[in-house]
């Protein structure tokens, strides 16, 4: 019959569809490949900009040689200075603390190497020195006496005076090198709002005077503060990192007994914002 012989077509063609009649046995389900671990990126060293200046390979030997008695790692401290910030290093001489500046601040910041036009003689080739070749490129020279910045107005972050405010009080070539209340109220035209004034000077003993600054070399802390609160700037901090009660306060800072290792103040003011 022509049914039954498509029932046994359609077994055949079954068994043929199956594999030849042998059941397979069911696959077993894909498993899928362990993910491997992504490597992990390694982390940057981050050095902090204050050691990093002071370590800094490139810094002259007489630099160094001057680090124990100076404190540079304390004084950057103390000061706060950050990358990209502007900086006025006043009375900056041959540029120790310049060179710990710009390293600090770095290719964003800047900072100003003041000093009057009248210790061009006791500088000789030291600027030469410091900043030839270049090296130093985020570093402006200022010739200016202190009361006379050459900075615009609000564009400095930090301004530091460092063994430095008693010259207000001493003459070269019976020339003055600014004005004491002229020279503060310029400290506070170029900080900006919020920025700081720190000052650093040899003590002078108490009732000595202003003259002080043009035989010894020293100043009261108090007179500093005086002028700097005239100007309107507003007392912060200070520190003693530099202090030696061993100083009589009377010697030239230049007296062999004492040169080096005089009680010196550290104050910072800052500027209203």
């Amino acid at each position: 019959m022509k049914w039954t012989t498509s029932i046994f077509a359609l077994a055949a063609f079954g068994l043929a569809a199956c594999g030849g009649g042998e059941s397979e046995e069911p696959a077993a389900p894909e498993t899928a490949a362990p993910e491997m671990a992504a490597e992990e990126e390694p982390t940057p060293e981050v050095v902090d900009p204050v050691a990093g200046s002071v370590a800094h390979p490139d810094r002259p030997a007489d630099d160094v040689e001057g680090d124990e008695r100076r404190k540079p790692a304390e004084t950057l401290g103390f000061i706060g200075l950050e990358p990209g910030m502007t900086v006025i290093d006043m009375e900056a001489g041959g540029g120790y603390f310049t060179e710990l500046y710009s390293r600090v601040v770095g290719e964003g910041g800047k900072v100003y190497m003041q000093n009057p036009p009248s210790f061009d003689g006791f500088l000789g080739d030291a600027l030469e020195t410091r900043l030839g070749g270049e090296r130093l490129g985020n570093v402006v020279v200022m010739r200016t006496n202190f009361d006379n910045l050459d900075a615009p107005d609000g564009s400095v972050d930090v301004v530091t005076w460092i063994q430095g405010p008693h010259e207000l009080w001493f003459e070269v070539n019976g020339e003055s090198l600014g004005d004491p209340e002229a020279t503060f109220a310029e400290i506070a035209r170029v900080l900006k709002p919020g920025g700081v004034f720190v000052a650093i000077d040899h003590r002078a003993a108490e009732g000595a005077g202003t003259e002080a600054g043009g035989t010894v070399h020293r100043i009261e802390e108090e007179i500093i503060r005086s002028y700097a609160e005239g100007a309107g700037l507003v007392f912060k901090s200070s520190a003693d990192f530099l202090s030696n009660p061993d100083d009589p306060l009377t010697n030239s800072v230049f007296d062999p007994s004492i040169r080096g290792q005089t009680d010196q103040f550290v104050i910072a003011y800052g500027k209203p914002e």
